[in-house]
């Protein structure tokens, strides 16, 4: 099994388990939902309407409403990180591993976004926070400038 296959298959995992403790239903609808995301957003930030879009081509009796509380479901779950960017629109973007982090630079031109991860920006982090004894949860990078395209260099 090749390590995107294992990953999404732990994807998949983490989702059942988290509709069980919950209480909720499996439903196809979710399942297609689930497979699309997976197969073809990885590394990519989009937002509800731009999926819906998407989806309801080869399948259209998924509706936006199943669409929004679906994707509200994998951020919940932990399968999908919720992003915004500044711009008001919530993105979504599948978590590869649990142990990966990344960021973002965001184009304030043309709207691109480009990820990047850099171990001396974590150990920075961590040695502020040891400093400062601050236990840390979470945390993002967002630059905001020009991407080359639009800066012309």
């Amino acid at each position: 099994m090749t390590p995107v296959a294992q990953r999404k298959m732990e994807r998949r995992k983490t989702l059942k388990d988290y509709i069980s403790r919950m209480q909720l239903k499996s439903t196809k609808q979710r399942d297609v939902i689930f497979d699309e995301f997976f197969n073809n957003y990885m590394g990519k930030h989009v937002t509800v309407e731009e999926f819906y879009e998407n989806i309801k081509k080869n399948h259209p009796k998924i509706g936006f409403a199943t669409v929004y509380r679906t994707l509200k479901l994998f951020r919940e779950s932990g399968i999908a990180a919720e992003r915004d960017f500044g711009d008001g629109k919530a993105r979504y973007e599948p978590i590869r591993s649990e142990n990966e982090h990344h960021h973002h630079m965001i184009c304030t031109n043309c709207g691109n976004v480009y990820e990047f991860a850099n171990s001396q920006i974590e150990l920075c982090l961590n040695q502020i926070a040891k400093l400062n004894q601050f236990d840390v949860k979470d945390h993002k990078l967002q630059i905001h400038g020009l991407c080359s395209s639009c800066s012309g260099s």
